[in-house]
């Protein structure tokens, strides 16, 4: 006890002289950049054994090489350096890719190795000089499986090693128990996993779901808060199994604050230990400056191996030395370190030369029999722990986390009787009268305006969404309320100003000038952490708005629309094609061709001309009959082809003939976020120093970092408030986006002119939600409360009530899509092709009429005016024109001279 504390003395003075000795033990460690805590707390292991002078009988110098990733190239070109000054031993607690590669270089160099290692199953290579801190427990999980009787299991891990472990799990069930796999799922983040079992519970929410979780601390931690905020996640129905070693006490404490969930999980530290007790102390009085990572309440259990493991080789070598002290005497000479007579060990030549010392170091190391912050501290032959204990924990929607069992090797699950304390809820809520802090924006809370006389006071001045939301909390929970505005009409953000560092609602929240926030308020990870909010109850996102464009009506020749231009000239040329092909067949066909007898003799006669195969091909594209029909087998067979094209054709055009006559379509110029990226005419901009503007400006997908990057160009794109965003909507002609929250969107578009409308899906999903000072009790009842607000849909109808059924463009949109007859602009198209068909065949009549006259002059030897004299006279009344009477003269003289 006194040691310790005459440490920690020598610690907080930050007292760092040592006595110089002329030889110190080096012991190498490789970290990655990921987690400093573990490197200080190995420096502080040996700090801690240099500066007690009365136990240590020598000191200990850290060889520290620090890698930025877990690449075994960088990860051996650090332990080639660490080899080449001599360490004794080398410390990592790296279990990715290069874990294989530090097992190499031990096992060929003999090097002593002590990892924090990973409950493998399949390891490539084996550590023969080398030992494992973290204990093997797999059985554990499979008995932790049959302790709840579970049947089926979803399986999300994070790495390859999950996957073995899952391997690993239906090895050891035996026969006599069943279990199935209901789904497996690698992620990279907790937002992989939350997505997938958002999926799983929308396509069945009412079964139970049992989730085996093999990730690190920090996903596990964030999936559990992604599920617990998602209000269309159950919690009763879904039962976690952590099988990381990472149910301490600083992860519960921090996912306790976002909600209660079914949580079992493992523990190997010993919090009811000497050694436990006596550590935390001395690292909650550390200067985090000095040693960062310290200075807390909490540590993890990779912590705590570390300092194990570090305190394993400490052990170690006071053992060996105090069997042999001048065991190393020959290793230094002249301040450097040799080894088998040459310095150092170059781990580049071609003939191996191996730590002389390594091999009996890696016995004793194995030989261990200590006590540490994890338990018992042995160890078996192949490098793995023995003789351990970890505590089965468990935390449900009841009760906080509690030790249910004890598990070993030898006895397996031993279960214990546990010492539950339920979540605690303050009573006496009810008929307290609370503070409740808002914020004037429509149509959330507005100012009521009184009837003339009539003089409102207290929460009856004000109306809207978040007024009437406020009403039904406070009768669902029981309590009375009083309505106050913010006093600095913002919403909540960074000011350091601000006496609290926030200004707005956040900052009287957090100021306890108010007990509850009832507004527009978003949920954001900055204010979690210094407020506290309920699940959401209204779910939005950034969406865009654009003018509404002007709906186009139908052109002239819209009874066209139903082919496209380039089925219209297909028809027509396979309209000639066939006419000129039942031409060709009837000319070589002999059943077209039949004998006539004439005036001039027996004369040979065809029907199909090429005239009549056009007209014949003509009438069936009319569905109408002709005078004409083929009667050869050829003639018929394209008649019958003919006859079917049209068939189809004419019966596709009627189909959609009556959707492009009726349906007044608008063509939007912009529809997703893509679209607008993709262009410059349209400009869109965000309003200043909001979420907004945030989530564009940190945004690493290429559409909406391209979008950020064409918002910057253009500093007048951005509005100061989202009253002049929408005016700059409405007046710019199409030529302007805003991007706004799709609340206000959905609000805006039903107000007068009623000009704007919302296109796209929204680009991001957040949340409304109500939002209390931290550790209030009241989160608990307002979380029930707003579940039952949404379970009994009082919210849906409290937002059409605010939205939709004060709709101002309500009668014109009844209007608009209740037109559907056709007016003279649909069907112009056809007046217009009857009169010109019209004028066509009279000019075509007149042209024939003079034609004719000029031929019948010719033949009578008379003058046109005579012969169009003649011809018109036949045309009124009918009568016999001249030139006929004197043709048929001419041609009876003719027979009778014969």
């Amino acid at each position: 006890m006194r040691e310790w504390e005459a440490m920690d003395k020598h610690l907080i003075r930050g007292g760092q002289q040592q006595q110089q000795l002329p030889e110190k033990i080096p012991i190498g460690a490789i970290f990655t950049e990921s987690n400093p805590e573990i490197q200080t707390v190995f420096k502080y292991a040996i700090h801690l054994h240099n500066s007690n002078e009365s136990l240590s009988r020598f000191k200990v110098e850290p060889v520290i090489d620090v890698v930025d990733s877990d690449d075994p190239f960088k990860v051996s070109r650090a332990l080639c350096l660490q080899l080449s000054r001599g360490v004794f031993s080398l410390v990592s607690p790296i279990i990715g890719h290069a874990y294989e590669t530090l097992v190499s270089y031990s096992n060929i160099f003999q090097m002593p190795f002590v990892h924090l290692g990973m409950s493998r199953t399949m390891d490539v290579k084996h550590a023969d000089y080398g030992i494992s801190m973290r204990p093997r427990y797999l059985p554990a999980i499979v008995d932790v499986i049959k302790f709840y009787d579970w049947k089926t299991i979803i399986y999300i891990y994070q790495s390859d090693d999950g996957l073995m472990k899952l391997q690993h799990i239906f090895s050891i069930v035996n026969d006599n128990y069943t279990l199935e796999i209901r789904a497996v799922k690698r992620i990279v983040n907790a937002t992989d996993a939350h997505q997938f079992l958002h999926a799983l519970e929308l396509s069945d929410s009412q079964s139970k779901k049992y989730v085996i979780l093999d990730c690190d601390s920090e996903t596990a931690k964030q999936i559990i808060i992604d599920h617990v905020r998602d209000i269309y996640m159950g919690r009763r129905n879904f039962h976690f199994l952590l099988t990381s070693l990472i149910m301490d006490d600083y992860w519960n404490n921090q996912v306790q604050e976002f909600g209660a969930i079914n949580i079992t999980g493992f523990r190997v530290l010993q919090t009811t230990s000497h050694e436990f007790r006596q550590f935390s102390k001395s690292w909650r009085n550390l200067n985090p400056g000095l040693w960062p990572g310290a200075g807390t309440n909490y540590f993890s259990a990779d912590t705590a191996l570390m300092f194990d493991a570090t305190k394993v080789i400490l052990d170690t070598y006071n053992r060996l030395l105090k069997k042999k002290s001048d065991l190393f005497k020959n290793n230094f000479r002249r301040g450097e370190f040799f080894n088998n007579g040459t310095k150092g060990i170059d781990c580049r030549r071609q003939s191996v030369i191996i730590w002389e010392h390594g091999d009996k170091i890696a016995k004793y190391i194995k030989k261990s029999e200590i006590t540490g912050l994890t338990g018992n501290l042995s160890f078996i032959e192949s490098g793995f722990r023995r003789n351990f204990s970890i505590d089965v924990v468990e935390m449900t929607v009841n009760h906080e986390m509690a030790k249910i069992a004890e598990w070993t090797e030898e006895d397996g699950m031993i279960l214990v009787p546990g010492k539950y304390r339920r979540i605690y809820q303050e009573s006496n809520i009810e008929n307290k009268t609370y503070i409740v802090t808002s914020i004037l924006e429509e149509p959330y809370l507005m100012e009521k305006v009184p009837e003339s006389g009539v003089v409102l006071t207290g929460n009856d001045r004000f109306e809207g969404y978040c007024k009437d939301l406020a009403d039904s909390i406070a009768k669902n929970v029981g309590f009375n309320y009083e309505l106050r505005l913010v006093n600095d009409s913002k919403y909540g953000g960074l000011d350091s100003k601000s006496p609290s560092g926030w200004n707005g609602m956040v900052g009287e929240l957090i100021r306890k000038e108010s007990d509850i926030a009832i507004a527009p308020l978003t949920i954001t990870s900055a204010r979690e952490r210094v407020i506290d909010f309920t699940k959401p109850f209204m779910s939005l996102g950034i969406s865009i708005m654009i003018k509404k464009p002007v709906k186009k009506n139908p052109g002239i020749f819209s009874f066209m629309n139903p082919l496209s231009q380039e089925i219209w000239v297909y028809i027509i040329l396979s309209y000639i094609g066939v006419s000129v092909v039942l031409f060709l067949v009837s000319r070589f066909s002999p059943h077209e061709w039949r004998y006539e007898d004439t005036l001039c003799g027996p004369k040979v006669s065809n029907d199909f001309s090429l005239n009549n195969s056009l007209w014949f091909s003509l009438g069936a594209i009319m569905q109408q009959s002709c005078d004409v029909c083929p009667r050869s087998i050829s003639g018929r067979i394209v008649g019958s082809v003919w006859w079917f094209f049209t068939l189809i054709i004419i019966s596709s055009y009627t189909a959609n003939l009556a959707a492009f006559l009726t349906v007044e379509r608008m063509v939007t110029p912009i529809n997703s976020a893509d679209d607008l990226s993709k262009q410059t005419e349209v400009e869109y901009g965000v309003l200043k120093y909001s979420s907004t503007m945030e989530f564009f400006r940190k945004s690493k997908i290429t559409v909406y970092s391209r979008m950020w990057e064409f918002m910057s160009a253009k500093p007048n794109v951005f509005v100061d408030s989202y009253t002049e965003g929408i005016r700059r909507v409405r007046e710019s002609k199409g030529k302007y986006a805003f991007l706004i929250e799709s609340t206000q969107n959905d609000y805006n578009n039903e107000r007068q002119p009623c000009d704007t409308m919302k296109v796209g899906r929204n680009l991001d999903a957040k949340g409304y939600g109500l939002a209390t000072p931290l550790g209030s009790p009241l989160r608990i009842e307002l979380n029930l409360a707003v579940l039952n607000l949404i379970e009994s849909g009082d919210l849906t109808k409290l937002e059409n009530k605010w939205w939709y059924d004060r709709s101002e463009c309500k009668t014109k949109d009844i209007k608009e899509s209740s037109q559907s007859e056709l007016t003279l602009s649909n069907v112009a198209g056809c007046f217009y092709i009857l009169i010109g068909g019209l004028v066509l065949a009279m000019v075509v009549a007149l042209i024939e009429f003079c034609w004719k006259s000029r031929r019948e002059a010719i033949q009578s030897k008379t003058s046109l005016y005579e012969a169009m004299k003649a011809n018109v006279r036949v045309s009124i009344t009918g009568a016999p024109a001249y030139s006929v009477y004197l043709n048929r003269t001419i041609a009876r003289n003719r027979t009778d001279s014969v």
